[in-house]
């Protein structure tokens, strides 16, 4: 059974965690966790456009 979508109302702060399958590490390494970063903060700024 899939997941009902969850409610992100515009402006408010969301809490992200990253874990990885039975808490296995997510990232090969500094680079991929940087690449990561990035894309979070990419779509961040996407989301608060009006």
């Amino acid at each position: 059974m899939s997941r009902l979508p969850r409610v992100a109302p515009v402006g408010v702060t969301q809490h992200v965690i990253q874990r990885g399958n039975n808490r296995q590490v997510c990232f090969g390494g500094e680079d991929d966790m940087a690449a990561y970063i990035v894309w979070l903060k990419v779509t961040a700024a996407q989301r608060i456009k009006p």
